[in-house]
């Protein structure tokens, strides 16, 4: 059976828009009115506008205010108000948490996430007598009393809490913490092609948003760093940042920053595509998008969302590279296999890249062996090195050791002969290595 919430309430519209406005012009009357400061926007203050926004932009949906010119505008305040608490409030949380995140060299990102708060702070201030004023036009009753600074404390005291479950000794399973090193490897190769190497100027912005960087594709990046979170959390370690093993706890704030960013640029990216980049063609979608534009600048925003989230999502990606990998090392089950060389040709392109791509896909190290000499599976050239051994000597099997999962897999490629036939042309691939595929 479908129940609609307050089916048979009689209360006007005129008169639940004012219950439903009520908190929210209530936050609007205290940031009016407060001091722009780090102290006085915690995060108390943006959860708080954020429900209460979230309430109210539901509410005004339902009556139809995205199809109603009076109430338009008032909408998209409240949708606006949303995004720029919600991404707010990311940043803080970063904020709040970098002490505990050992980020080496950590203050060029302090300074630019400074700034980005500062942006946040100025633009909900700003925001904030608009919509009264706005809420005044259309006959909303405003609160008697704003909230005072003593309803938003900060989330941080001068105590912590006594450390009394331990969870350094914990079980910490190896094959979950090899699969997240490889998923977080996995993850940093997949976003790779997003990398910069200078800020991007304004006119640079506005032509890879949205068609080369766009809220979808952040988003997916967000929910993968979060289920490696999410994995990290149940499978490895419990507990805060405070003790325990002390490389693994890097990971996991390595990629916690990434996470906290990628929400903040979602955000963003939300508000920039949705409400300033293309109005309809109706009138009033154009004046609004305007309004909107004036109070929230397109330059800033998209500043912030690239030339900081998007920069330091690919700075911390990059330097957890090193550290997955050494966990990733560390902690895999290793074997030795011998397998038969490609017969005809030898490690040649096909074989070798084929042979890289497997080891690149698990992440861990794996060598080629022939006598004494050691060659990197995980290259290309160095496949190619080695098969230049291999034909001098004559040798017609080679042994691999390293990362158990990666051999498995080598050891089905030889079994096609790495795959293609005695003439070089390639045939087709097992299921099993069904993501070799990709790419080729």
């Amino acid at each position: 059976m479908n129940i609609i919430e307050g089916k048979s309430c009689n209360i006007s519209f005129s008169e639940k828009v004012g219950i439903f406005s009520h908190d929210y012009l209530k936050c609007c009357g205290f940031i009016a009115d407060v001091d722009m400061h780090e102290y006085s926007f915690t995060k108390k203050l943006h959860s708080t506008m954020i429900c209460a926004s979230q309430l109210l932009e539901d509410f005004l949906d339902f009556h139809g205010a995205k199809n109603n010119e009076d109430w338009y505008f008032y909408r998209e305040l409240a949708a606006s108000a949303r995004h720029l608490n919600v991404a707010s409030y990311s940043q803080k949380h970063i904020s709040n948490r970098l002490g505990y995140y050992l980020i080496e060299d950590a203050g060029d990102f302090k300074k630019e996430g400074d700034t980005t708060l500062t942006f946040f702070m100025s633009t909900i201030k700003k925001l904030a007598p608009v919509i009264i004023d706005e809420a005044r036009r259309l006959n909303i009753p405003l609160p008697d009393k704003p909230f005072k600074y003593s309803d938003f404390p900060a989330v941080t005291t001068s105590e912590i809490l006594k450390y009394n479950i331990d969870d350094k000794n914990k079980d910490q399973q190896k094959k979950e913490i090899v699969k997240i090193a490889s998923e977080f490897l996995g993850i940093a190769a997949n976003f790779d092609h997003l990398r910069f190497y200078k800020p991007y100027n304004f006119d640079e912005m506005l032509s890879i948003v949205p068609e080369q960087i766009n809220e979808v594709e952040i988003r997916r990046f967000e929910m993968l760093v979060h289920n490696l979170q999410s994995s990290f959390d149940t499978y490895v370690i419990h507990g805060g940042y405070r003790f325990g093993n002390r490389k693994l706890k890097a990971l996991r704030g390595c990629f916690s920053v990434v996470f906290h960013l990628l929400q903040m640029m979602g955000k963003l990216l939300h508000f920039y595509e949705r409400h300033l980049h293309e109005a309809g063609y109706k009138n009033i979608y154009k004046r609004v998008q305007v309004q909107l534009a004036e109070l929230v600048p397109p330059r800033m925003l998209l500043d912030r969302t690239l030339n900081y989230g998007l920069f330091y999502v690919c700075h911390f990606l990059n330097n957890g590279k090193k550290l997955a990998q050494e966990i990733l090392n560390e902690n895999i089950e290793r074997s030795r296999i011998t397998v038969g060389i490609p017969v005809k040709l030898g490690f040649h392109s096909r074989p070798s890249l084929l042979v890289a791509k497997i080891v690149q896909h698990y992440g861990g190290q794996v060598e080629l062996c022939i006598d004494s000499d050691r060659f990197d599976a995980g290259s290309v050239l160095d496949l190619q090195w080695a098969g230049g051994k291999i034909n001098k000597e004559k040798l017609d099997k080679v042994v691999f050791e390293g990362d158990s999962r990666t051999l498995k897999d080598i050891e089905i490629l030889a079994g096609v002969n790495y795959g293609e036939d005695s003439m070089g042309k390639g045939i087709p691939l097992p299921r099993e290595l069904n993501y070799l595929r990709q790419g080729r």
